[in-house]
């Protein structure tokens, strides 16, 4: 096998699909990355077993072949060699030799056929996404996953298709992240659960442009994205996911509308008087036109009233102010609506349309007050 490509490529390349290289695996294939020229095309190809990634990369194929090289090793050369193009060339399966202007590496490889393969998926019930909806759809949602294994589902978001919805959920037993989006076209109703591992490396790879768009099809076990000469394939998780519309309600005994830069300011400023790992709750006092926030820990404490507009009953209420701030974060209107029922039912944050809903759930407080 003898290829040529210039190094922007290589590098842009081998940064993607080495998101799907293991940290940690006992088959040192795994650890590789795969680059296929047995046709005209140059292709690279990384998987865990559990995610796929695969990408095409411009340049010339001399001679047909297939090979893999530790990806770690691979990644770093191409990294640091000189900005031209680069010569990989491999005279048999064992031995490689990069050259690149003056520089030359001579690497151990491995049979490409040993690789583990993406698996052969039919491109059928494919829904197509911009690359900006997507990213921004995950970014919403992606902070509520739960971030251990003792719960598989709720390591995953679910995305649920309902004629031209999409709904993307997410959930980690304290709080419910969910984004509505309207598709272009309908679609027959289908419900999976994607790895957040997938979607955090999904979101680091599309551009996110507007213009760009994501083919995103399924399997009983896979889903495929396909976008800008990319695949990725990723396992879905087994099961039947929360019923979340349980969860869910519209009725509430207080609603205040506030601007979301300045209560989101202002729980930040909290957070100053926590120490890490302490999980002091942040106190908010609704009463008619403003409400109180305040915070008390072994640093001190602190107290600020912000302006709202108040429905219903005055309130005392407390919350894990990261739960708050995580949400509001990710909401990008100037104003924020937030119903409350009492002291011990959840925060709903949400707008009119209901294209996210944030549920957080309150904490006891009363060793705080």
């Amino acid at each position: 096998m003898k290829i040529i490509c210039s190094r922007n490529n290589l590098v842009k390349g081998v940064s993607i699909v080495s998101k799907a290289v293991p940290s940690k695996t006992t088959m040192p294939i795994l650890e590789c990355i795969l680059i296929d020229a047995s046709l005209d095309t140059i292709k690279l190809t990384a998987n865990d077993m559990e995610l796929g990634i695969e990408t095409t990369i411009e340049g010339e194929v001399v001679e047909h072949g297939i090979l893999a090289l530790n990806a770690k090793i691979f990644s770093e050369i191409v990294r640091k060699l000189p900005d031209n193009d680069v010569v990989i060339d491999a005279e048999s399966d064992s031995q490689a030799l990069i050259t690149c202007e003056k520089a030359k590496f001579n690497i151990a490889a491995q049979s490409g056929e040993d690789f583990s393969y993406l698996p052969a998926i039919e491109k059928e019930n494919f829904f197509t996404i911009s690359e900006f909806t997507l990213k921004e759809a995950i970014r919403q949602t992606i902070f509520s996953i739960a971030d251990n294994d003792s719960n598989k589902m709720m390591t995953g978001e679910l995305f649920e298709i309902t004629d031209d919805k999409l709904r993307v959920v997410s959930l980690d037993g304290h709080r419910i992240s969910i984004r509505k989006i309207e598709l272009k076209d309908s679609y027959e109703p289908r419900k999976v659960i994607v790895p957040g591992k997938t979607l955090q490396e999904i979101s680091k790879i599309i551009g996110g442009e507007a213009e760009e768009y994501v083919d995103i099809s399924f399997t009983k076990n896979h889903i495929v994205f396909e976008f800008d000469k990319t695949v990725v394939v990723s396992r879905l998780i087994e099961g039947d996911y929360f019923k979340i519309d349980q969860m869910l309600s519209s009725d509430y005994d207080t609603k205040i509308t506030v601007n979301k830069r300045e209560l989101l300011d202002c729980i930040d400023r909290a957070t100053l008087l926590i120490k890490e790992g302490d999980k002091k709750p942040i106190i908010i006092d609704i009463g008619d036109e403003s409400m109180q926030l305040k915070i008390k820990s072994q640093i001190g404490s602190m107290d600020e009233d912000i302006f709202i507009t108040k429905e219903g009953k005055d309130l005392l209420i407390g919350f894990n102010p990261k739960f708050l701030i995580d949400a509001l974060r990710v909401i990008d209107d100037e104003e924020v609506e937030l119903y409350f029922m009492n002291a011990k039912a959840p925060c709903f944050i949400k707008d009119k349309q209901q294209t996210y809903i944030y549920l957080i759930l309150p904490v006891n407080f009363n060793a705080v007050v």
